[in-house]
């Protein structure tokens, strides 16, 4: 080889190593500086949604996707000050996206659900809650999904999007919750004497709230018998258990009265009472 030849390649290593320390340098100066920010900014993060009273669920996702992005911008910023051409890695960033993005369709209504969820709190773990015709207590809520354990003790996977596209109603955001008890009344009985009979079996069941009163109406007539309502007031984990005894009592009592119910079969025509 000759010196000639020597010559010009020590030149481009002149000139590279002109044209790349400086920016190898400044890129180290850049990633030094900003992972150290990012940790200070996701910290931050962390603390105002602590302050703001987010979910514990979705503190840590949150802080973690800032933290992600910020580090990523860190990094896209070093490989500009290295000089690279990042129009075909965004190019095939944005292809990645698009087709993640149709594949996970419904998670991602999932997700965006869970989030409005985690965020607007209408229920909290513990409250029990009625989706369309599901019921139960919320033992979890996750970012695609909600368990809800049932009264019979099985537990539903509810998505979030089903949630937020759907009625929901919390029981327990009153503390309270009023039972609908469907009781029938022949004609021939006199209304105010059942009311007061119910009022008394009501009396007698534990856990129904004093406050407010229970309600005793007529909710409708039917061809055998006049359709009553009873709602007494229970706490939302005394549902089931203050259902199942407040019937018990009502037929004790209806028994004990004498009072009578009609059958499809077999009907007669009688007086009605007052």
């Amino acid at each position: 080889m000759d010196l000639d030849k020597i010559n010009e390649y020590a030149q481009i290593a002149t000139d590279k190593a002109v044209f790349y320390v400086p920016r190898i340098f400044l890129a180290g100066l850049i990633l030094w500086i900003g992972f150290k920010l990012a940790k200070k900014i996701v910290e931050l993060v962390r603390k105002a949604l602590e302050k703001t009273g987010f979910s514990e669920t979705l503190r840590p996702f949150l802080s973690s996707i800032v933290g992600v992005l910020l580090k990523g911008t860190v990094l896209f910023v070093i490989a500009t000050v290295l000089g690279a051409d990042l129009t075909g890695l965004f190019a095939i960033l944005a292809a990645a996206a698009f087709a993640v993005g149709m594949a996970l369709q419904g998670s991602l209504g999932n997700f965006a659900s869970g989030i409005l969820i985690l965020t607007l709190k209408p229920f909290k773990v513990s409250d029990w809650i009625q989706v369309d015709d599901k019921f139960g207590r919320v033992v979890e809520i996750g970012i695609f999904s909600t368990d809800v354990l049932t009264p019979g003790n099985k537990i539903l996977i509810i998505p979030n999007s089903m949630i937020t596209e759907s009625v929901v109603t919390n029981y327990s955001e009153k503390g309270m919750i009023r039972l609908e008890l469907e009781v029938t009344m022949p004609y021939e009985e006199s209304f105010p004497k059942v009311k007061q009979v119910l009022r008394d079996a009501l009396s007698e069941v534990e856990k129904i709230l004093p406050e407010p009163a229970p309600e005793i109406g007529i909710l409708d007539f039917d061809s055998h018998n006049v359709q009553l309502i009873v709602r007494p007031f229970v706490l939302p984990d005394d549902f089931w258990e203050v259902t199942f005894n407040a019937n018990k009592s009502i037929k004790k009592a209806f028994s004990a009265h004498d009072i009578r119910v009609a059958y499809s079969e077999g009907v007669e025509i009688g007086k009605i009472g007052e």
